[in-house]
């Protein structure tokens, strides 16, 4: 066997395998091409364990090098204050680490965040602390503030249970990842054969989606169910993409042929090795004319994303989803990645049930809905909802994603659940288990709590108060169908940044405009955004008495560009006075009432129609006219240029003499543009 097709069925790179090899027992050249057949099948069923002791050791050497590190910040007595409210790329500044690594340490403690959400303050003092920062004492300020309640200890709960009640196979959870526009949709309406672009606005999807198929296994010709996670591409969903990767156990990184790598496809590379998930890669569009496959190799390559015929880890397909081809080779790809990751794609369907929330919104006709992966056992109606150790309601009805009901949900089932008397929040944990000993939720105060959230503006700028220093600042209220779109939409408003003018959030929540909002609004004078819900006739009367604005919108690129246009509005232009000739007058022909008829020679640049003039007498000026016409000869011109003689009537309360200067100039009216 060539050690190229060794390495590529390792999934390593030829030339690190003939490293590593001779530590392990497998002398077989440092430049060795082939291996034999009978060694290379031992080191197949050896790598297993090769590989987990070089994983043991990398990340023993980062450990070191974090306590080195650490070490070296306590001897310099390094020190940090750590907000009550803040964003997890805020902490990697305050802490100076990249992001990256800062998600990979919330991980750790059992925690996946973007770089986009808010994380409570105790989780970034116990990370601050572990690297080593002495935490200043927060302020009253910061001991008076309300931050969003902990659910660490839960998701940490979880992760235990995930890890130790393996004792069935269950479907994988494959999480759809991409760059906007590449095709994630399309290609899960390919597997599904069903039109999910078109309940989308605008064709781009805005909410996590959550699908079940089932397909035939080519080896075993059994049917093989397969969970299926949408989740947006835009950037402004950036925090729904990594929560659909924090549930998933393989990911397909849809990358469009035409266009690329792009910035989002960049993210959800990082988004998928800080899970440690396996992933595919479904290179689409393949049909386009100006499609380059080996361009987007090259260019995944380059971002540690390696195919396999390269000697990489990743298997890559390529695909139509308009076309549907190929759409079978990937699903059968899916099928082989998780029959070699089987043993960690294990549950306990035999427990209570435990799992994710990964959607969250209020229903006009059915109240509180929300979707949860069941990650572990079996949820079944009147079971307890126990959201992060308390009790938010039981089980009234369970749909699948076709809107059928269930009668039970095992593991790796995406359920849309009725029953909440408060709404949880998305990445929330529900364990049925833990239902003995948890106190039911107190439904007002919890709503109350969350109220007081929706009040506190979550748009934050780079220094300080930055926002009061804008010497105008535009004022939302902004409420929405789900929390997924409400945190979306505030992501997308953060990342409008100018030096003259700012936004700030008022006000948030979800469901129809009230009365409430509309008290924010006037006291506030703020704009109220509506995403994906409305304002009743009644609400509408009373925001056209008191004079508010109401932008309702279904896609996020119209909304943010209307704010940027509102923004854009309320920069100030400004008015600018351009020179262009001096006239020297050498004659007066006839004299009227603010009006005169006047010959002179153009001293210097030029003298234009309707430009208005300055009169110099000697030093002084005497007043301000315009030149309603320019001869010269009998000739009407539009401009005289600088030596020529030429007669011209003035506009003006000034009376001219012979030897007066007019300075003519014109007014140019600047518009300040914003560049966000």
């Amino acid at each position: 066997m060539n050690v190229t097709e060794l390495a590529r069925k390792l999934r390593t790179h030829p030339k690190k395998l003939l490293e590593i090899l001779p530590e392990f027992g497998f002398d077989i050249g440092a430049r060795a091409i082939k291996v034999d057949e009978r060694i290379a099948g031992n080191i197949i069923k050896s790598w297993r364990r090769i590989k987990k002791e070089l994983e043991r050791r990398e990340e023993i050497e980062k450990e070191k090098q974090k306590e080195l590190e650490k070490k070296e910040r306590q001897e310099t007595g390094a020190s940090v204050k750590i907000p009550a409210r803040l964003t997890v790329s805020e902490l990697a500044d305050i802490l100076d680490i990249q992001t990256t690594r800062l998600i990979m340490e919330l991980m750790k403690n059992g925690i996946l965040a973007a770089k986009n959400e808010n994380i409570d303050r105790d989780t970034a003092v116990l990370i601050a602390q572990d690297l080593g920062y002495q935490v200043v004492e927060e302020t009253e300020e910061d001991k008076n503030s309300t931050p969003d309640e902990d659910s660490s200890v839960h998701v940490r709960n979880l992760q235990e249970i995930l890890a130790n009640e393996k004792t069935d196979k269950r479907p994988p959870v494959v999480v759809v990842v991409g760059h906007v526009d590449h095709g994630k949709t399309k290609l899960l309406d390919a597997i599904r054969h069903a039109d999910v672009v078109s309940k989308e606005a605008g064709g781009i999807t805005q909410h996590i989606g959550a699908y079940q198929v089932v397909w035939k296994d080519p080896k075993t010709q059994q049917d093989s169910p397969l969970t299926f996670i949408d989740t947006p591409g835009h950037e402004a969903f950036t925090v729904m993409r990594s929560r659909g990767a924090k549930v998933a156990d393989i990911a397909i990184l849809v990358v469009a042929a035409d266009d690329s790598v792009k910035p989002q496809t960049v993210e959800s590379i990082n988004i998928i090795k800080a899970a440690k998930i396996p992933m595919v890669v479904a290179i689409n569009k393949i049909d386009k004319p100006e499609a380059d496959v080996e361009k987007v190799k090259v260019d995944l390559s380059q971002r540690e994303v390696v195919c396999e015929e390269w000697g990489g880890q990743v298997p890559m397909v390529e695909i139509s989803a308009k076309q549907n081809l190929n759409i079978d080779k990937l699903l059968d790809m899916l099928l082989l990645v998780d029959q070699l990751n089987a043993e960690d794609i294990q549950s306990n369907p035999n427990r209570p049930a435990a799992g994710t929330i990964i959607e969250a919104h209020v229903n006009s006709g059915q109240g509180n809905v929300a979707t949860l992966l069941v990650q572990t056992g079996t949820l079944r109606p009147d079971d307890p909802l126990v959201v992060n150790g308390r009790i938010f309601g039981k089980v009234r009805a369970m749909k699948n994603d076709r809107g059928e009901d269930l009668k039970e949900a095992g593991p790796s089932t995406p359920v849309r659940i009725l029953g909440f008397k408060v709404l949880p929040q998305v990445g929330d944990v529900l364990d049925v288990g833990s239902a003995q000993g948890a106190e039911k939720v107190d439904v007002k105060a919890q709503k109350s709590r969350q109220s007081r959230a929706e009040r506190h503006s979550t748009i934050r700028h780079h220094s300080g108060d930055e926002a009061e220093d804008k010497s105008q600042v535009l004022n939302l209220v902004v409420k929405a169908d789900t929390l997924g779109s409400l945190e979306a939409v505030i992501s997308s408003l953060s990342k409008i940044e100018h030096e003259v003018v700012g936004v700030r959030v008022v006000g948030k929540g979800l469901g129809n405009i009230t009365a409430d909002d509309v008290g924010k609004a006037q006291a506030a004078n703020a704009l109220i955004c509506a995403f994906n819900v409305s304002a009743p006739f009644g609400i509408q009367d009373m925001m056209r008495e008191k004079g508010l604005k109401l932008a309702e919108y279904k896609i996020i690129y119209d909304l943010t560009d209307f704010i940027k246009a509102e923004l854009g509005k309320m920069i100030q232009s400004e008015t600018i006075k351009v020179d262009l000739g001096v006239l020297e007058i050498k004659a007066i022909f006839h004299t009227e009432k603010n009006k005169m008829i006047i010959g002179g020679l153009v001293k210097s640049g030029k003298i234009e129609l309707n430009a208005l003039a300055r009169v110099i007498r000697g030093e002084e000026e005497k007043g301000v006219g315009v030149i309603k016409s320019l001869q010269i000869g009998k000739q009407n011109e539009k401009s005289v240029p600088e030596g020529t003689e030429c007669g011209a009537e003035f506009e003006g309360k000034t009376k001219l003499i012979v030897g007066d200067r007019l300075e003519a100039y014109k007014e140019e009216i600047i518009i300040k543009k914003a560049n966000f």
